[in-house]
């Protein structure tokens, strides 16, 4: 499915996307096209493009092509996908030790659908960060490792 959505191959293009798209929610999925959860997560994405039209802008982006990025947003688990609003990134209170992004995929299509409705309500009120409207069973738990340098 993830050739019905747009895709992002350079970092000047993603730039672009963010900056550019304004008062709609820019959802970005940072992932491979030959991983087997990246598939999963693009057909939901594309089933709810068409109901979400007037509220999200959604892009597919491979982290292989652009490792500025997948450095910059720490982008080490994919699928990864990320939520901005008039070029500010959005927050999510997932009930996961990281805000910034949803790691996997979704439970299914409306559970996409209500993460999106929450970011544009809370954005359209001036709110950075949001909670998530999704039942915690629904929300993939993973550990994050911290590296000193």
């Amino acid at each position: 499915m993830s050739f019905i959505l747009p895709k992002l191959a350079t970092k000047k293009e993603i730039d672009d996307v963010i900056r550019t798209t304004e008062d709609i929610v820019l959802v970005l999925r940072f992932g491979r096209d030959d991983d087997t959860t990246c598939l999963r997560i693009d057909d939901i994405l594309a089933k709810a493009a068409p109901e979400l039209g007037k509220m999200a802008a959604i892009y597919l982006v491979d982290v292989d092509s652009v490792p500025v990025y997948a450095q910059y947003f720490d982008i080490s688990l994919i699928p990864a996908t990320l939520f901005f609003f008039n070029a500010q990134h959005m927050k999510v209170d997932w009930g996961t030790p990281d805000h910034t992004k949803f790691i996997g995929t979704f439970h299914n299509k409306q559970d996409f659908i209500d993460v999106v409705e929450v970011i544009f309500r809370g954005a359209m009120k001036g709110k950075l960060m949001v909670r998530s409207p999704l039942d915690p069973t629904h929300v993939p738990k993973y550990d994050l490792v911290y590296k000193d340098f």
